[in-house]
C-alpha cells in the first residue's frame, strides 16, 4: 500500500488505501462479476496484467485563480472542488518534475489583464479558471491549456518563457469550443509504438501509460498469433494497434477513425516511416459503421472504441453472411459494461469468446481495460 496525502478526498485513486493483495483481489473479483453478464458459459480468462504505479503519462489538471491565489490540481471525488496538489503518485517522474514550474507559470498568466471590445465597450478581465492537459511524450512534455478567453501578446510571451522549462517541447492553447493553436513548438512530440516513433497531434487521446499500451498491443498480437491477411483496425486512434500489426508485411491494415486532425498526423507518420501496408479511412463508425459488404474482405477485425462502445459497428459484424465473417475478432475495451453489450451481440451473431485478458492500466482506480478474442463457430 502506498500512502498519498490527497487520497481521502481526491477522486483519482479511490483504491489506494488497499494493500496490493487486497487491491488485486478486488479488481479481479469486479472483473469476474462484470463478465457474468456475458451470455456464454465457457469463457477462458488469462492471467490479469497489473501495471505498476507511477506510470501515467497523461493528466488533465484544473485550476482556478482568485484573491491572488492559484488552486491547481484534480477535482475532489464527485465534486468540482479543486484538490490543490504538489505532486501525484500516479504520474510519471517527468510530469511531476515540471509541476512547480507549471503552477508558477499559471499564477503569472492569470494576473495578466486582457483588454477586449465587447458590444462596442472596452472591457478588462483576466483568466480565472481553466484546464490544462500534460502528456509525457518520448522526447519531452506536451502542454495544452484550455481557457475561455483569447490570449494577448503578454500571455504569449509568458508561454515562450515557460517553454524554456526543462523538457517542455510544445505548448498549445485551446479556446473552449475551438481548435487548439500551437503557440510554440521546439520539437514535435512523439511516442514509441512497437519501435515506431509516432508523432502525436495536439490534444490527442493516448493510452494512459507506455506499459499499459504495450500490455494491450502484446495481447492483441498474442491473440492474432500467426494469422495474417486483411485486418481492419476500427476506432484506430493514433494507430496503437495498426503499427505493431503492420510489422508483418503479410498483413494489410485498414485503419478507420473519424477525427481528421488525428488521421492527418497518422498519414504523415506512416509516410515519414514509409510503412506501405497501412491504409487510412476517415469515417464516423458510430453513425456510419462499415456495413456487411465493406467488412466481408477482412480476415481479422480489431476494434477499440471509446467508452460508449461499438454497438452500431458490432451489429453490422454480427449480421454478416456466415461465409464472409472474419476468422478472428479482437475487442479492446476501457468500459467493460459497454463491452458486455458488444460481446453479447457478437455471440448472437455466431461468434464465440475464446479468451479474455484484464489489463489494469488505471492503477488504484475502480475501472480497468480488457482485451477479448472472438472466433466464429
Amino acid at each position: 500500500m502506498t500512502t498519498c496525502p490527497y487520497q481521502p478526498v481526491c477522486g483519482g485513486c479511490p483504491l489506494r488505501n488497499l494493500n496490493q493483495e487486497d487491491y488485486r483481489k478486488f479488481k479481479i473479483s469486479k472483473f469476474e462479476h462484470i463478465l457474468k453478464g456475458i451470455r456464454q458459459t465457457d469463457i477462458s480468462i488469462s492471467e490479469p496484467i497489473f501495471i505498476a504505479d507511477g506510470n501515467r503519462r497523461r493528466a488533465e489538471f484544473t485550476f482556478a485563480y482568485g484573491k491572488n491565489r492559484l488552486k491547481f490540481g484534480f477535482n475532489a471525488a464527485k465534486s468540482h472542488d479543486i484538490i490543490d496538489i504538489e505532486q501525484c503518485m500516479s504520474l510519471t517522474p517527468e510530469i511531476n518534475k515540471i509541476l512547480p514550474a507549471l503552477k508558477s507559470f499559471l499564477a503569472d498568466f492569470c494576473t495578466v489583464k486582457i483588454t477586449q471590445k465587447i458590444k462596442n465597450k472596452i472591457q478588462t478581465k483576466s483568466v480565472t479558471q481553466g484546464d490544462i492537459w500534460v502528456i509525457a511524450a518520448a522526447n519531452g512534455i506536451d502542454v495544452l491549456l484550455e481557457i475561455d478567453e483569447q490570449i494577448n501578446l503578454e500571455q504569449r510571451m509568458l508561454i515562450c518563457d515557460f517553454i524554456n522549462t526543462d523538457n517542455v517541447i510544445r505548448f498549445s492553447v485551446k479556446i473552449k469550443g475551438g481548435k487548439p493553436e500551437t503557440v510554440i513548438e521546439k520539437s514535435k512530440p512523439y511516442i514509441n509504438i512497437s519501435g515506431h516513433n509516432v508523432f502525436i497531434p495536439t490534444g490527442t487521446f493516448l493510452q494512459a501509460s507506455c506499459a499499459g499500451e504495450k500490455a494491450l498491443t502484446d495481447t492483441v498480437r498474442r491473440y492474432i498469433d500467426t494469422h495474417t491477411g486483411n485486418i481492419a483496425d476500427l476506432f484506430c486512434g493514433v494507430g496503437t494497434f495498426s503499427y505493431p500489426l503492420s510489422d508483418n508485411i503479410k498483413n494489410k491494415i485498414t485503419a478507420v477513425d473519424s477525427a481528421p486532425d488525428l488521421l492527418e498526423s497518422f498519414k504523415q507518420t506512416i509516410n515519414h516511416l514509409t510503412i506501405p501496408n497501412i491504409k487510412i479511412i476517415q469515417k464516423n463508425l458510430f453513425k456510419y459503421p462499415l456495413d456487411t459488404t465493406e467488412l466481408k474482405d477482412f480476415d481479422i477485425i480489431v476494434f477499440d472504441p471509446p467508452r460508449a462502445g461499438a454497438a452500431a459497428q458490432v451489429r453490422q459484424i454480427a449480421a454478416m453472411n456466415p461465409a464472409d465473417k472474419p476468422q478472428k475478432i479482437v475487442a479492446i475495451s476501457c468500459n467493460p459494461h459497454t463491452f458486455i453489450n458488444d460481446a453479447n451481440a457478437l455471440i448472437e451473431g455466431d461468434f464465440k469468446i475464446k479468451n479474455i485478458t484484464m489489463v489494469d492500466q488505471f492503477v488504484y482506480a475502480d475501472h480497468f481495460e480488457l482485451v477479448a478474442l472472438f472466433e466464429k463457430y
